[in-house]
């Protein structure tokens, strides 16, 4: 009878405990997610802030307690587009960007492959130096390239644009990474199949690297579209400047009219946002590659 009895409370117990863990896990779910609102509040409200007062008429925004507009307009838009020749300079901006994208990734996938599979004499000596380069501040190299950029006559042009920036030290290193993550017997089967380092490379190790050449491809494109020094120094017509510096000359010409800076600067994140979404999983897969082996 004792042991009958001890039986059901031993249960009852483990039930007990069972339905208290179970009540502390919603518990740190509900809190986990009332954080995670309240730094999504917190790091949207600046946007929303920006959009509710691009989209309001010249006066109508002047009010900073109301959230919710009462009026609702595009033409802050279309004037920031056409008059300010945002137009212009968010296509200068994206061919900028789109090029130094390019020419990175492909010097990152060739250099790369390079410090992680071939064999030549010092070279991880090398690798070491190239990866000093990321300890210098952009600042400190922007008067020798300026210089040389004159002394060639690019001045005022998409190359002394686009050209400085064609070789990324961090897009070496990140593709290194991910090539010496690919297991070696890929790459000795490419060999009996009678495949050079090019053939491997091309057929074999770009595909598998997608990720983190995806996540190159994105920190590629926000650095070159957000640059506004460079731009600045190189340029003195509205043909080749970038939006950034359009977005500076908005603001000074239309210093009244918050409502029309506001619409420009949403249009130049615009692009930022798309990529963003576009390769939101593709640049977490790219970061944490080759961070877990096995």
């Amino acid at each position: 009878m004792a042991a009958e009895s001890i039986a059901p409370a031993a249960a009852s117990r483990a039930a007990s405990r069972a339905a208290q863990r179970r009540r502390q896990r919603r518990v740190r779910t509900t809190l986990r997610y009332a954080l995670l609102v309240l730094v999504s509040i917190v790091v949207l409200f600046p946007i929303y802030a920006a959009i509710v007062v691009a989209i309001q008429p010249l006066g109508e925004y002047t009010d900073l307690g109301v959230l919710v507009p009462s009026q609702f307009t595009l033409q802050p838009f279309l004037d920031a587009f056409h008059d300010a020749h945002l137009a212009r300079y968010l296509v200068n901006s994206f061919l900028v960007a789109a090029a130094i994208t390019v020419g990175q990734v492909i010097t990152s996938i060739l250099s790369g492959y390079a410090f992680a599979m071939l064999r030549f004499r010092g070279r991880s000596v090398l690798f070491v130096l190239f990866l000093a380069t990321l300890m210098i501040p952009t600042e400190v190299t922007v008067v020798a390239n300026f210089e040389t950029v004159q002394s060639w006559g690019w001045t005022d042009s998409y190359r002394a644009l686009v050209v400085p920036f064609v070789a990324f030290a961090f897009g070496t290193f990140l593709l290194r990474q991910a090539f010496l993550g690919l297991p070696r017997d890929l790459h000795d089967a490419a060999i009996v199949d009678g495949h050079g380092h090019l053939g491997y490379l091309v057929k074999v190790a770009v595909p598998l690297a997608r990720p983190s050449i995806a996540a190159l491809t994105v920190f590629s494109f926000l650095g070159a579209w957000n640059q506004y020094l460079w731009p600045l120094l190189v340029t003195n017509d509205d043909r080749h400047r970038t939006v950034q510096i359009g977005l500076k000359q908005l603001a000074a010409a239309n210093s009244a009219s918050l409502n029309i800076v506001m619409a420009g600067t949403l249009l130049a994140a615009l692009p930022i946002v798309v990529v963003l979404v576009v390769f939101e999983r593709h640049l977490v897969r790219g970061l944490t590659a080759g961070a877990v082996k096995g």
